[in-house]
């Protein structure tokens, strides 16, 4: 017998026991369970939205504002340096352009094996 055909009969079995008790009984357990009810401080709190969502919405529920700002703050960190890094790359290739562009090298000097060697020690004075 497996888990569900066992539940289904302790289901019905129950519910035919729940016909047979008095109905001072059944009063007082409809009582009982009201005051229960009633005492229960666990608030169900529904999100409007849907999908991804709700599920974005349920993870950042127990979130406090210390996390979320830490975590803006890294992403924030991170951008900026990225932005910087990229934009020392961009003027540092801008230089050496402008050094090939203004210098009277000949044509054959680019595809001289020896030219990254060049550009290399001239890059670093």
């Amino acid at each position: 017998m497996n888990e569900l055909h066992l539940a289904y009969k302790l289901r019905l079995h129950l519910n035919r026991g729940l016909h047979e008790l008095p109905a001072g009984t059944l009063s007082r357990l409809e009582d009982a369970r009201q005051r229960a009810l009633a005492k229960q401080k666990v608030s169900a709190r529904q999100s409007a939205l849907a999908g991804v969502g709700g599920f974005v919405h349920q993870q950042f529920d127990h979130l406090h504002l210390k996390q979320v700002l830490l975590a803006l703050v890294t992403v924030l960190g991170v951008a900026t340096y990225t932005y910087w890094y990229a934009d020392q790359s961009i003027t540092e290739l801008e230089i050496i352009d402008s050094a090939l562009l203004s210098d009277d090298l000949p044509v054959a000097a680019f595809t001289d094996k020896g030219f990254d060697a060049w550009l290399k020690s001239s890059a670093s004075q």
